[in-house]
């Protein structure tokens, strides 16, 4: 019995070292995650890498909550959008991840634009993430999120756990 509680006790400081749980407050990255999903993610050797999903801590007063976006692109990379095709480019490639975005056009300009110039070289340091919704997302494209210092981040999205039936390992490519 007693090395039953130890076992137990270990187990539950790995999980609150190494692994949090996070949930989906709104719908910024549907269709991969929805609203009241719930997530694990840790920060244990992570360095990020464009197609993750990380969870980031406020940046301003502004943003009082965690956000949940997908890197685009890290230091050094340089992201440019055709907001006409609808094309995100980093590095001058097209970008293909393993998602779909939804886009609405208006007489051909895609919505949600951005307030910031492209082509963007993100600087050291930071990361460029953006919804898999574009169309409701306020992400890297806006000036008032911008580039995310690295350490903001709060870890990697790992597995969605909850809704049971949408188990799904995010780290997938």
């Amino acid at each position: 019995m007693e090395s039953l509680v130890q076992a137990v006790i270990i187990a539950i400081v790995m999980l609150t070292v190494f692994f949090r749980i996070s949930i989906v407050d709104g719908t910024s990255m549907v269709p991969t995650l929805h609203n009241g999903d719930t997530l694990i993610i840790s920060d244990f050797c992570y360095t990020p890498k464009t197609g993750d999903i990380v969870v980031v801590q406020p940046m301003t007063e502004r943003f009082n909550e965690l956000i949940i976006k997908r890197v685009i692109a890290t230091g050094g990379q340089t992201v440019d959008i055709d907001f006409i095709n609808w094309v995100v480019y980093v590095d001058g490639e097209p970008l293909e991840l393993p998602h779909e975005t939804y886009i609405n056009f208006i007489d051909g300009i895609a919505m949600n634009q951005s307030d910031i110039s492209f082509p963007h070289t993100v600087p050291q340091g930071k990361i460029f993430v953006m919804g898999d919704n574009r169309n409701d997302s306020l992400d890297s494209r806006d000036s008032a999120v911008g580039d995310i210092d690295e350490q903001l981040i709060v870890g990697r999205a790992l597995y969605r756990i909850l809704p049971f039936e949408d188990r799904k390992n995010l780290t997938a490519s």
